[in-house]
């Protein structure tokens, strides 16, 4: 969420950020309703002074018995509370309104980030590994002999509809072993702390990520009010919710394998075959709280743990950093990392590492204390994914795939799969 102060004090530059994502002008709207809550809050307080004295003026007219006067006073009193009441609820309504506008204007980019409409405006930063060379026609995941065994996507339909999944068997163990490698390599070799969290939040932990108010339809709410997590980052995230920490405790550099879940609304006919876009889904996800000295360094350091899954699995990549069209609500700038899929003979997005900046710091009134001294500032978060499981899994079996619909499993998972180094043309770990 923005600060109305710094809105105010450079309303043009607020314009000019908005209008680089795509998004309309704002200040002048936002400024005409924070005058009139001004305003208003103002009258209230002059209201307020004037029953103040009133009241005093009431006894001193009882206690030299001017019975006119008191009875004067006392309705002034009363005229001068009911005014005070109908103004602070005004007031009250205006700032609700004002924080709900606030609440539904995304995050401005930082000034180095690309300007862009989407992805084909995006910029590559680097790019790791050589795409193997086939002496076959590779396929995709979902094609290969040795996986069809173990993706039933007919079950998962009839269970709970399309954009479900059911693995079983081998391709249910690596898929299993792919989460335990990502959290243990983020725990032993990056530091992370490992935390296990809801999936079921409530709806202000939501508001604080910002994913409501405006994108609730992507995400699912139950009957009793709670929303299912569309990423552990919104758990996460939201631990600091509402508190004052010390400076000495930052960064705070957390990880959780969680299961996931989002509706796709406005993703019709969108890569509706395989895996890739489900509605529930696993991914290991990074989030670090820090302050405002080390957002970015952070995110430097964040997308390189990211990097460093796919490095350790021997899966080419590449990163890119978004443009302002491209990016997420909440981010201040985001890099995307884009595993090749040779199935698909093209990069796809593996994980998006995003610094809000205080964005979410402020929605959730989360501020730490400097260790200098001085007045509380809002904390700094980050979010990134370390990677999403199932499409890792993707890559996996598309880059290992061999011509008579075997899969050569990286070294890195071989300790997770009691020693076996491939999935057999049959479905079989051996």
């Amino acid at each position: 969420m923005h600060d109305i102060r710094a809105i105010r004090e450079n309303p043009q530059a607020f314009d000019a950020a908005l209008q680089k994502r795509g998004s309309d002008a704002m200040s002048s709207q936002l400024l005409q309703l924070d005058a009139e809550r001004r305003n208003k809050i103002a009258e209230a307080e002059t209201a307020q002074a004037e029953q103040n004295r009133a009241s005093k003026e009431v006894g001193a007219a009882k206690a030299r018995g001017d019975d006119a006067e008191f009875e004067r006073l006392r309705g002034l009193v009363a005229e001068k509370k009911a005014e005070v009441a109908r103004m602070q609820a005004e007031a009250a309504m205006l700032d609700d309104r004002l924080r709900q506008m606030l609440l539904g204007i995304p995050n401005l980019p930082l000034d180095d980030v690309p300007v862009g409409n989407d992805e084909n405006d995006n910029v590559e930063i680097r790019r790791w590994g050589t795409p193997r060379e086939f002496d076959f026609e590779p396929v995709e995941h979902f094609e290969i002999a040795g996986v069809k065994p173990g993706m039933d996507f007919e079950t998962a339909a009839k269970l709970s509809g399309s954009r479900f999944m059911m693995l079983k068997g081998s391709v249910a163990r690596i898929h299993r072993a792919l989460g335990q490698f990502m959290l243990d390599l983020h725990i032993t070799k990056h530091g992370l702390e490992e935390t296990w969290a809801p999936v079921l939040v409530l709806e202000d932990m939501m508001l604080g990520t910002g994913q409501l108010p405006k994108f609730g339809e992507d995400s699912y709410q139950t009957r009793e009010g709670f929303w299912l997590v569309p990423t552990s980052e919104v758990p996460l995230t939201n631990t600091v919710n509402g508190d004052l920490i010390d400076q000495s405790t930052l960064p705070r550099r957390m990880v959780a394998h969680s299961q996931c879940f989002r509706s796709e609304a406005g993703s019709a006919g969108r890569d509706t075959t395989g895996i890739l876009r489900q509605h529930q889904f696993e991914k290991v996800e990074m989030v670090s709280i820090t302050d405002a000295e080390n957002g970015l360094p952070e995110h430097a350091r964040m997308t390189r743990c990211a990097e460093a899954v796919l490095e350790a699995l021997e899966l080419p990549y590449r990163t890119v950093v978004l443009c302002t069209g491209d990016m997420g609500f909440g981010a201040r700038i985001t890099h995307d990392i884009e595993v090749w899929l040779p199935g698909q003979d093209k990069f796809r997005e593996i994980s998006s590492v995003s610094y809000c900046g205080d964005f979410q710091g402020r929605r959730m009134n989360a501020r730490y204390r400097p260790e200098g001294g001085g007045k509380p500032v809002f904390v700094h978060s980050l979010n990134g994914s370390g990677l999403a499981v199932g499409r890792a899994l993707i890559a996996v079996l598309e880059n290992g795939q061999q011509q008579d619909g075997s899969v050569q499993l990286p070294a890195a998972l071989h300790p997770y799969l009691a020693g076996a180094t491939r999935l057999t043309a049959s479905g079989q770990l051996a």
